[in-house]
């Protein structure tokens, strides 16, 4: 990775708070002495037996970890996805003592809404490439020249290009302080948030902190349903109950692993790439098997090809971000372990919902109302699952281009 310096748009006052706000353009730089080290781990990899099961209920399957390992080592180009990001303007910038990487990206539209978008976990600012044309130039992709966004696609802090936090603290509220600012230094004064996964939790934040400027949300995720039971007295209610209590039950390793140790695992998501990318297949099941068929099958679902899941995981061993990026979701558990008893402050700006068919759990209309009083779009999409940005990005970027729409 490299930069140069060049003064940010919005200095702030004195020397030392100038310093602190520069913006430095960004380039990918991986030297072939990492891509030849991956490779190398990769082959020395020690496999455990095949699992004694015909599903995933034991965990990542062999077969799959073993084709995606193959393919890395054989197959995988790093180079393409070095190319696809800088190609894109790339910039970084210290905010609270940490150093934030993002994708600005400027519609060629006048009039353009700035939107800054949140990935999550085991995401990444790859996770969101596929919508850059779409949202910035939605003339050459089906869409209306009002709809126009300017795109801001800020990598989490611990994750990615950006910089890991060295002190505690750094929870969903912090982060959303940091976009916040981010957003003053780029000359904005009005704009809206989006996000997903880890990001819906970041953009729910910016929507209870109000900052000035944010005049809308939109989240794929309802993140608020971890604050206790919903209720369950219609169909689609009962539904999505069952599917979140499926998810507690059988797929909730890796969330509690994380939420409470996330060092002990990061020794093996730093040490072996095949470790951190069966780690990362093992979110959900739909998300897992769509993967799955993917390399085995040679079917993938939508933009989750067999290189775009690996740019992801490559990303994440390359930047060695594994262990730092796992503290999020202990990070978040503690900031809401602090704020126990503690009513958050209302959504006072107007709230966007999109419920994807194959997420985790389908959030009906009530719970997102319930949590949202002042929801001014919702819309239950025909398909796509939790990276539907990724999965579905013409599907998901006119679930976007809706959602603002009315305050534009």
């Amino acid at each position: 990775m490299s930069e140069s310096t060049t003064a940010g748009p919005r200095p702030a006052e004195g020397a030392a708070a100038a310093e602190d706000a520069t913006i430095r353009p960004f380039r990918v730089d991986i030297p072939d002495e990492a891509l030849d080290d991956l490779r190398r781990r990769i082959a020395a990899t020690r496999w455990p037996s095949r699992e004694l099961v015909t599903d995933r209920s034991q965990g990542v399957q062999l077969a799959t970890i073993q084709e995606l390992a193959r393919y890395w080592a054989t197959e995988y180009d790093w180079r393409w996805c070095e190319a696809k990001l800088n190609a894109l303007p790339q910039f970084t910038t210290k905010i609270d003592g940490v150093n934030v990487h993002f994708i600005h990206v400027k519609s060629p539209h006048a009039e353009a809404l700035p939107l800054i978008m949140t990935h999550g976990w085991p995401g990444s600012v790859i996770e969101l490439l596929e919508v850059v044309g779409p949202l910035t130039d939605p003339t050459a992709h089906g869409g209306r020249a009002e709809d126009a966004f300017d795109l801001v696609l800020p990598s989490l802090p611990g994750y990615g290009f950006s910089g890991q936090p060295t002190e505690v603290g750094w929870g969903p509220g912090r982060t959303a302080q940091a976009w916040a600012e981010l957003m003053r230094r780029l000359g904005y004064t009005r704009y809206v948030a989006q996000g997903g996964d880890v990001g819906a939790s970041i953009t729910d934040a910016m929507g209870r902190q109000a900052p000035r400027g944010l005049v809308g949300i939109h989240m794929n995720l309802l993140v608020t349903v971890l604050a206790g039971p919903q209720p369950t007295e219609s169909e689609q209610e009962r539904a999505a109950a069952d599917q979140l209590a499926t998810f507690r039950t059988s797929g909730f390793g890796y969330f509690l692993e994380q939420a409470t140790r996330p060092q002990t695992i990061g020794y093996a998501l730093l040490d072996s790439p095949v470790a951190l990318a069966a780690w990362m297949l093992d979110h959900d099941t739909d998300s897992y098997e769509k993967i799955s068929h993917a390399f085995l099958d040679g079917q993938p679902a939508g933009h989750l090809t067999r290189d775009r899941i690996v740019d992801n995981v490559t990303v994440y061993w390359l930047t060695g971000t594994g262990a730092s990026a796992a503290r999020a979701y202990w990070e978040s558990g503690r900031a809401q372990a602090l704020a126990a008893g503690q009513a958050p402050p209302a959504v006072s700006v107007p709230v966007g919902f999109t419920t994807f068919p194959d997420e985790i759990f389908r959030a009906p209309h009530s719970w997102v109302e319930k949590a949202y009083p002042n929801l001014t779009y919702f819309n239950e999409a025909d398909k796509g699952g939790h990276f539907a940005a990724w999965e579905e990005p013409e599907l998901f970027s006119e679930e976007v281009r809706a959602a603002f729409r009315s305050l534009r």
